[in-house]
């Protein structure tokens, strides 16, 4: 079987949600196979997680500049890898700003193809094939690529895991001068007052519309959220009625998500919000309008008030927890 490059995703020493959801995506597809980039030392701290989640081989570049250049460092480890690794049925990448710049750029080295923010995918004959929304989730379409497929996916789109593995380690070489690069001088991080999952990788969300009415009304949103242990999102007219934080932002112009459930509170559901958002697994939508146009894409709805709706919803929530 040819192997399934995945980009491994890590942060501080620790992998991401969405590594792991690469790696499934891979064993449907073939041998999947990680490729760790960072600095000396990275290797041995993540070889026996990524065994874990099922890297049959992880190839590892490693180099003191690998956390101070932008997009190079990855793009360079992926070429190395597909290089060392022979027979290569395709790459697989999340479809983050910094995702889609290395999958452009390498297809471009590698002469291969690109397919941009996919939902699944699947083995066939003729190749990987994966599916995607278009204009807008308006349509549902497949896609193949002639070449070596170059994939990016949408995080928390694949479910299930790879079976657990030992992993090989191939160590690779690779040349960081060899294209320019954007430097990274530093890094502020800042801590957030939540322990709320990040809004990407989220299994649940909660989301809250123009139909709060105000920053002190989206508090409800935020209620809702902490009963289900969820990330919370907004439509871009809440953010743009400054009831929120830009980052929580969900759709065309914001952040493309694929929760288990999504829940939609005074949402009216413009086309642009629902591009980033309809690939959610199951949709709750609260309106008091009922001809909204997010009801068609529902799987459950509720015409009503929302502030009288949800709050009944959170006591029964709670009832049920406390059960």
């Amino acid at each position: 079987m040819p192997q399934i490059l995945v980009l491994v995703e890590h942060s501080q020493g620790k992998l991401t949600t969405v590594t792991g959801e690469l790696l499934a995506a891979a064993a449907r597809l073939g041998e999947p196979s990680a490729v760790l980039v960072g600095r000396p030392g990275i290797g041995d701290s993540l070889m026996a997680e990524l065994g874990a989640l099922g890297a049959l081989h992880v190839y590892v570049a490693e180099a003191d500049a690998a956390d101070t250049l932008l997009v190079t460092p990855a793009v360079a480890a992926l070429d190395a890898a597909a290089k060392a690794a022979g027979a290569v049925g395709g790459v697989l990448i999340t479809a983050s700003i910094a995702g889609r710049e290395t999958a452009a750029r390498l297809s471009v080295r590698l002469d291969a193809g690109l397919i941009n923010d996919a939902v699944d995918l699947e083995s066939t004959d003729g190749g990987i094939v994966a599916t995607m929304q278009a204009l807008g989730g308006a349509f549902t379409v497949r896609a193949a690529a002639k070449s070596l497929p170059i994939v990016t996916i949408r995080p928390h789109a694949i479910t299930g895991a790879a079976p657990a593995a030992e992993a090989q380690r191939i160590n690779v070489d690779v040349d960081l001068d060899a294209a320019p690069a954007a430097q990274i001088t530093a890094v502020h991080a800042e801590a957030t007052a939540t322990d709320r999952p990040d809004l990407m990788s989220a299994s649940v969300i909660v989301s809250g519309g123009r139909g709060l009415g105000s920053r002190e009304n989206f508090a409800l949103v935020e209620q809702l959220a902490d009963v289900f242990g969820a990330a919370v999102g907004a439509s871009r007219a809440a953010v743009d009625a400054d009831y929120c934080d830009h980052n929580m932002q969900v759709g065309q112009t914001g952040v493309t998500v694929s929760p288990d459930l999504y829940i939609a509170l005074g949402i009216s559901g413009a086309i642009q919000h629902r591009a980033g958002m309809q690939s959610a697994k199951t949709i709750v939508v609260i309106n008091k309008d009922a001809d909204a146009p997010l009801f068609e894409v529902a799987d459950f709805g509720v015409v009503g008030d929302l502030f009288t709706v949800v709050p009944q919803l959170i006591e029964a929530v709670r009832a049920r927890q406390q059960a």
